[in-house]
């Protein structure tokens, strides 16, 4: 019987991706693909991908599971940073549940094996997998680590270069590519043989790097200089507390370099070529193929 795979974020960098190799991979894999979104017209026109909208998100958790009615296998992202994200996230695992889907694939983050990492995010990520677990639903949890474009994000103009102030004294971080998440992502999805059943899987780069060596590395790709500035935890509040945004995510955004100096991202994992048959692209290699990541450095 043809599986219904569900991909959800498909209007975002990541599920954008994912639902294009999903929809490329269906046919050998006896599948086919719906998307199901907030917004429809925002969703990628996808040959004989077929559109779900559900507008009121996570926590409408019928609408959801009417958009959900007849899939088989969810690939479920994370609802973006709110503070009521845990509680987003237990809605659509209910959604699915009461939907009849068979198997979750779940987008979490390094370190959610841990109850309490220092990266308090990730404790939102603790707890929906905990809570896929504890359904009667297949699943499987792709711990992402940072994202490499992420590289260019945290670094802020100066002069004729830019600089990346963050407390994460010499920590290092596993960076990956959406790319690779993306070809992971599809692989789990098209694969029902059960083999990644139960499993948690981090997902990494190829190389843990400093944030120092991640200036060096934004600096060779983009030609202008970049340095890393170690700031001190009061430091990191007073620079970012103007941005206007609440205390709970600022200090997800301090805590997240915090996690990166208690060696809590540097895993690196062979996850990538082992399910893709591909190596994993350095931070350097993704931003030279993606290089819209960095031209507001460059402008």
């Amino acid at each position: 019987m043809t599986r219904v795979i569900a991909v959800t974020g498909a209007t975002g960098a990541l599920g954008a991706r994912v639902a294009d190799r999903v929809v490329a991979g269906a046919a050998a894999a006896d599948a086919t693909v719906r998307l199901v979104v907030r917004d429809a017209t925002r969703a990628p026109r996808l040959p004989g991908a077929a559109i779900a909208e559900f507008a009121g998100g996570y926590p409408d958790t019928a609408g959801f599971a009417e958009a959900l009615a007849g899939v088989h296998t969810l690939y479920l992202v994370s609802a973006a940073e709110a503070e009521d994200r845990l509680e987003q996230h237990f809605s659509a695992v209910r959604a699915a549940a009461d939907a009849g889907v068979q198997r979750i694939v779940y987008t979490s983050f390094l370190g959610a094996g841990r109850p309490d990492p220092v990266f308090t995010l990730v404790r939102h990520h603790h707890e929906t997998e905990r809570a896929i677990a504890g359904t009667a639903l297949r699943w499987t949890a792709l711990r992402h680590s940072m994202y490499a474009d992420f590289v260019p994000f945290f670094a802020v103009p100066e002069g004729e270069g830019a600089v990346i102030a963050a407390p994460a004294g010499d920590g290092r971080a596993s960076f990956v590519s959406r790319d690779d998440l993306a070809d992971v992502g599809a692989a789990v999805l098209l694969d029902d043989s059960e083999q990644f059943d139960g499993q948690a899987l981090d997902v990494t780069g190829p190389e843990a790097l400093s944030l120092a060596d991640a200036a060096a590395v934004l600096a060779e790709v983009i030609g202008r200089p970049v340095r890393y500035e170690n700031q001190t935890v009061e430091e990191a509040w007073a620079t970012r507390r103007p941005s206007g945004h609440p205390d709970w995510e600022v200090e997800g955004w301090v805590t997240s370099y915090l996690a990166i100096a208690a060696g809590e991202l540097a895993t690196v994992s062979d996850v990538v070529p082992r399910v893709t048959g591909h190596p994993a692209l350095t931070v350097g290699e993704h931003l030279r193929r993606h290089p819209e990541d960095w031209a507001p450095l460059v402008r």
